[in-house]
């Protein structure tokens, strides 16, 4: 049996939500119903409890859990252990969307050209939460995270990176100043807005919050879970966005956007690469690392 579909029944008794649990896995509803089903049907009995807003494991389904943990647990420990004998390693990253887009290509072609023989990598976007839960569960080996302040890194080795910016952004045929904005102004424009979870979205509800004012003041919000399309979209003048200087660096040297910054605003977030500790010491983490380091380096020099 496939032990992904004890980790779907374990993530739905976490989530409370089939919907949520599907979020998390990246698979969809149907797939995490069918799955729950299959379990079901194979060990006879019902193991989440449906009838309620929240759903809820059984007393079988508690039993299935533990037991469940117990066999992933000894799963990824098998894992590792056999990496010994085909004479290749993996590398499980997961890093937050603006920094993937803007930063992993230039880190995995620096790590690749060197390891691309001996290391099998594999990789994906998530929130922030995602990431630190996944490195807890040793789904990543490293987290590449753009996070508000709060997120528990502790039990990992942590690399801290520059501050990440953020500000609002728009196409000039809308008349708004640069680079000072008033706060009313940006309301009266549609926002294309990130999912929840994503911290540039907290940070941009935090922000409204200590002016009294909130997401839903806007003239409309769009939700947006592509960031590349946000940014084509406010090049159209279909609305402002919040985002990652990073990722429209080359927009704003050719002025083709526009940047917008609130006084009293946090216009910051910060960057950390959390290690799992068991890898601190892999000699492919430290390289990742190093390639991390290089291309921050030469971000600094241009």
């Amino acid at each position: 049996m496939e032990t992904m579909y004890l980790k779907t029944l374990i993530v739905a008794a976490e989530k409370g939500s089939f919907s949520k649990a599907s979020t998390e896995l990246c698979i969809t509803q149907s797939a995490v119903s069918q799955r729950i089903k299959f379990l079901e049907e194979r060990y006879g009995c019902e193991l989440l409890d449906r009838t309620g807003p929240v759903v809820m494991l059984t007393p079988a389904g508690e039993m299935v859990v533990k037991k469940a943990q117990a066999m992933l647990e000894i799963e990824k420990s098998l894992q590792d252990e056999l990496q010994k004998f085909t004479g290749r390693q993996s590398l499980s990253i997961c890093c937050t969307p603006s920094f993937g887009t803007a930063f992993l290509p230039g880190v995995l072609n620096c790590f690749m050209q060197k390891n691309a023989d001996t290391v099998d990598l594999k990789f994906m976007f998530s929130t922030p939460e995602q990431a630190v839960k996944g490195l807890a569960e040793r789904d990543f080996d490293i987290g590449i995270i753009e996070h508000c302040d709060g997120l528990d890194l502790s039990e990992f080795h942590k690399v801290d990176l520059p501050k990440d910016e953020l500000v609002f952004i728009s196409s000039p045929s809308l008349g708004i100043p640069s680079p000072i904005a008033d706060i009313e102004q940006l309301k009266a424009q549609r926002l294309i807005a990130r999912k929840d979870g994503c911290s540039s979205k907290k940070l941009l509800r935090h922000n409204l919050s200590a002016m009294g004012c909130d997401i839903e003041d806007f003239r409309s919000t769009v939700i947006y879970d592509d960031l590349r399309l946000t940014v084509e979209t406010v090049l159209a003048g279909g609305g402002i966005s919040f985002v990652s200087t990073s990722l429209v660096r080359k927009q704003l040297d050719e002025q083709t956007l526009r940047e917008h910054r609130v006084e009293g605003f946090c216009h910051n977030r910060y960057r950390t690469v959390a290690v799992s500790r068991r890898k601190s010491n892999d000699p492919f983490v430290k390289d990742f690392l190093m390639c991390v380091k290089t291309e921050f380096d030469e971000l600094c020099m241009n």
